[in-house]
């Protein structure tokens, strides 16, 4: 299986869905609800989410039937051929539609290529707002437009990323906590949030913006994200070097048998140390 052409058919499709976006962006799109988590913004979608799974798809199918490939988004029913074949798609068609649909920045396309065992081997993440495009192979290093991505800090202080704002996030003792603990240890000058964003545009900001981590708790109730949240920065922060895991530091599970949904297992994703 050649991974350097499927890369470039993903970026293909990202962009092509990217497009769509962009002719949307400043218009007013009638929301409709799904089912999804506990939270507003797992159960929104709008005609562009459907469009721009239309567009991605009409790039990856051929490859399934050519490659052998399965395929898990957000937009369709998982049919459970993940588990049967060795390579699966994931795909989120438009992440943070709740940011898209208050004209904000912090929504952007996803795809990633993950093994049968949950290993990420293509990630590839378009941002309509800024036409940035981030991606990377599995042992052949991550790039941002086309270029290797070297991670530089810029900042004194630690970046906290997160889709909900700290005062409206549950346990916000512990997080601050554990978040004074970092700035300790690194000599930082306190904590700044950066709220707001899709869990796939947060992966991002976190690298954008080191020292910076987000983290999400595991939880019981439904949610938390789901893997195609997860999948392509996984495969980005694995070819820089840097953590992303499940809350406790372990591997993510991106193949996950019970659903798709991350509460139970939390995730941590880190951009601390300076390269």
């Amino acid at each position: 299986m050649d991974l350097s052409q499927l890369n470039n058919i993903a970026i293909k499709a990202a962009l092509s869905a990217g497009k769509i976006i962009q002719q949307y962006m400043h218009e007013v799109v009638p929301v409709e609800k799904k089912k999804g988590g506990t939270s507003y913004a797992s159960q929104v979608v709008t005609v562009v989410d459907k469009e721009c799974e239309t567009a991605i798809l009409s790039h990856l199918l051929p490859t399934c039937d050519e490659f052998d490939l399965a395929l898990l988004s957000e937009e369709t029913e998982d049919d459970g051929s993940r588990f049967e074949k060795d390579f699966f798609w994931c795909i989120d068609p438009m992440d943070g539609t709740l940011a898209f649909i208050n004209k904000q920045p912090g929504f952007s396309v996803s795809i990633a290529l993950v093994a049968k065992d949950g290993t990420p081997y293509i990630g590839v993440v378009f941002d309509p707002s800024t036409d940035t495009l981030y991606h990377a192979i599995k042992g052949s290093g991550a790039l941002k437009n086309g270029r290797p991505w070297e991670i530089k800090h810029a900042n004194d202080h630690l970046t906290y990323v997160t889709d909900r704002k700290l005062k409206d996030t549950p346990r916000i003792t512990e997080i601050e906590n554990l978040l004074n603990k970092n700035v300790e240890k690194l000599s930082l000058n306190g904590v700044k949030e950066m709220a707001g964003a899709g869990s796939v545009l947060n992966g991002i900001l976190v690298l954008e913006n080191g020292p910076a981590c987000m983290l999400k708790f595991p939880k019981k109730e439904i949610g938390g994200g789901s893997i195609w949240d997860f999948a392509a920065t996984a495969c980005i922060y694995r070819e820089l070097g840097l953590p992303a895991t499940n809350f406790e530091g372990g591997r993510l599970d991106l193949n996950k048998r019970d659903g798709t949904f991350m509460n139970q297992e939390g995730v941590f994703y880190a951009n601390l140390i300076d390269r």
